[in-house]
């Protein structure tokens, strides 16, 4: 028998992951995941299913929408990637892991098919969240795509409803170039007959979703049609606003057929972080000085987080930042607020942009910024030279935040 860390070490070493490796792990299509579903018996048509994909927000929403159906009654299953510190984060329950034992069974039983199959990191987790809810009986699950959503290894589902949070660019290589063709590929998972709700987009999209809506034969809601009401919640950040108004338009077109009681989906606002787990989205570390942690990591997400700074009173800001080197890093850095002390931290992984790439483009600025060789030690100066009243902003690669949290 296997221990819990050997499977794990097992999942990350032998099999390719995007988080990891990157683009080479990448493995678009749905061939390998329906092999791997069928030899479970298709466990993921034993419970109802909302679909989840967008370029930044789909995480959360997925975590709001899981709280606000346990909160009403619910045997709720959460599926959401990448994890940051346990990989167990990835599927939950009613807020609670996946057990250590359960990962190992599953790993083991299926094993042999793995190795005939040769999927992806990713479709190994999906097909384990669709066994796990199905063996557990679970009412509904909320299932979040990795990359785009065409050919999404979660993309073998039928469900209740289907969301897309927002476009941004992201993942270029593999989903196109521009906006437009990314929002054709995140529309993949619009199915026939099956509502559709819309979230923060570019007004110059809407038509590619109503297109795709309408061949079909799809009910489409925009959110941003919705009234626009501040929603009272757990969760900081303004971008935050536009997450919970996404969730709200899906609790509401699903509101009567699955019995939803309004006040609980409210209150269910108000608990999102401690009912189901969600890290790393602004979430508070320590105190004095407030210091925050928040996984934006691409040019759309830190535009969004940048913006939100004007709601936090703070004498000085330090942000300390890593990235991928396959994300826009150069643009992000020109992004952050002039005034802000800038702190460059280089992570233990082979995507991480590299202390030396940072000193050129930091030589060749106006950014003044230091450089780390890790994210501790970045975090350790801040801590030193922060006064109490200063803001401490941890932004970037999951990675950077994997190694602080």
């Amino acid at each position: 028998m296997s221990t819990y860390q050997e499977v794990v070490t097992w999942l990350f070493d032998q099999v390719p992951n995007y988080q990891h490796q990157g683009g080479v792990a990448y493995k678009p299509g749905l061939e390998r995941i329906s092999e791997l579903a069928e030899c479970m018996g298709n466990p993921q048509k034993t419970f109802k299913i909302i679909h989840v994909a967008g370029t930044n927000g789909k995480g959360s929403v997925s975590h709001i929408l899981a709280n606000a159906f346990a909160e009403n009654g619910y045997k709720t299953g959460l599926f959401t990637s990448p994890h940051i510190k346990d990989f167990r984060e990835r599927i939950k329950i009613n807020g609670t892991y996946i057990s250590e034992d359960a990962v190992v069974d599953f790993v083991e039983e299926f094993k042999s098919d793995f190795i005939r199959i040769n999927p992806s990191f990713f479709e190994i987790t999906t097909a384990m969240a669709f066994k796990t809810f199905a063996d557990h009986d679970c009412d509904i699950a909320i299932i979040e795509t990795g990359l785009g959503g065409r050919l999404d290894s979660t993309n073998i589902v039928i469900p209740e409803l289907s969301i897309i949070t927002n476009i941004g660019l992201d993942h270029t290589a593999f989903l196109g170039n521009t906006l437009g063709e990314i929002a054709l590929e995140k529309a993949g998972i619009i199915k026939n007959k099956i509502p559709v709700v819309i979230g923060d987009i570019d007004p110059s999209l809407r038509s590619i979703f109503e297109d795709k809506a309408n061949g079909c034969h799809a009910e489409i809601v925009f959110s941003q049609d919705q009234p626009q009401w501040v929603i009272k919640s757990d969760l900081l950040g303004d971008y935050q606003q536009r997450n919970l108004h996404t969730a709200k338009a899906a609790l509401d077109l699903l509101k009567v057929s699955w019995g939803l009681n309004e006040e609980k989906i409210i209150n269910s606002f108000l608990t999102i972080r401690e009912g189901v787990k969600l890290v790393g989205r602004m979430q508070t570390i320590n105190e004095k000085p407030l210091i925050l942690v928040d996984a934006a990591h691409n040019v759309a997400g830190i535009k969004s987080l940048v913006c939100g700074l004007n709601k936090f009173e703070y004498k000085s800001l330090h942000i300390i930042y890593g990235a991928a080197n396959d994300k826009e890093w150069r643009e992000i850095l020109s992004l952050f607020p002039k005034d802000a002390h800038l702190h460059l931290a280089s992570f233990d992984s082979k995507r991480s942009v590299t202390t030396a790439e940072f000193i050129t483009v930091n030589e060749k600025s106006d950014y003044n910024a230091k450089v780390y060789e890790s994210p501790i030690d970045a975090l350790n100066y801040c801590k030193t030279v922060a006064h109490e009243d200063d803001l401490v902003l941890i932004c970037g690669s999951f990675y950077l935040i994997e190694r602080l949290l």
